[in-house]
């Protein structure tokens, strides 16, 4: 009797030791340009530490406003690099847990591969809409405002332009031809789903202030593992291989 209790012991201590230790969830807030690479990284992420994520995808300015008024997220992936910083400084970020991720790349876009030529597009008006971000809402939309101003195009475009509340609506909007073209991120066109399809033009960058995209651990998620985990894996090689891939800059 003392044999067999002895082996079931032993059966129950094995089965545990190749068990996860203390895998949690992980409740992610992502920026809409950031969800194609991030789907990515997730799932390396969880295959290598058994943390499970669950990824929520927006604007970064509702983010924020989500955050301040009790949102339960543990990581927060911002598309500029002020809402972190105020979150920090407002008592709702882990101090010293802020860093820059990724630069982002705004494009001019369309599925339509013989629309997009360069700056002279829009000039033309050959389009009846024009898709962009809310500056209120997207930091990539501050910077396709930034754009038009430098070109001196802002007013004249604003009776054609559609904003979306964040990147993945304004990308909507132009895959349902409710617009011809828009400013999306670079990593939107390079998704898979996309791949580069259609016509392009890289805004060049100094039409807009840089697009640092920054990433704190918000106080909700100070006390989980996954979380922690997350922040170090983002640092790490297999992660800023895939963001190379979807077209973002390294600091």
């Amino acid at each position: 009797m003392k044999r067999k209790l002895l082996s079931w012991c032993v059966v129950v201590i094995t089965a545990l030791a190749v068990t996860p230790a203390l895998a949690e969830s992980v409740l992610v807030a992502v920026a809409a340009n950031f969800v194609p690479p991030f789907r990515e990284i997730a799932m390396d992420f969880e295959k290598a530490t058994g943390h499970a994520v669950q990824v929520a995808a927006g604007s970064s300015g509702n983010f924020y406003s989500q955050i301040k008024n009790g949102a339960p997220f543990d990581v927060f992936f911002s598309a500029d690099a002020e809402r972190p910083k105020l979150l920090e400084d407002e008592g709702l970020g882990v101090k010293d847990t802020r860093f820059t991720y990724a630069i982002g790349r705004l494009v001019l876009w369309s599925p339509n591969a013989d629309l997009i030529k360069g700056e002279e597009t829009l000039r033309s008006k050959q389009y009846k809409r024009l898709a962009m971000a809310s500056p209120k809402t997207a930091p990539y939309g501050v910077a396709a405002m930034q754009a038009l101003q430098k070109l001196a195009l802002w007013d004249s475009v604003q009776p054609q332009i559609v904003m979306g509340e964040s990147l993945g609506q304004t990308m909507g909007f132009i895959q349902s031809g409710n617009a011809q073209l828009g400013f999306v991120a670079l990593s939107q066109v390079l998704d898979p789903k996309i791949n580069g399809k259609g016509s392009r033009w890289d805004v060049p960058n100094n039409l807009h202030e840089p697009i640092k995209q920054d990433v704190i651990l918000l106080t909700t998620g100070k006390e989980n593992s996954g979380a922690k985990a997350l922040m170090e894996f983002m640092g790490g090689l297999q992660a800023k291989t895939i963001i190379e891939r979807y077209g973002y800059e390294l600091k």
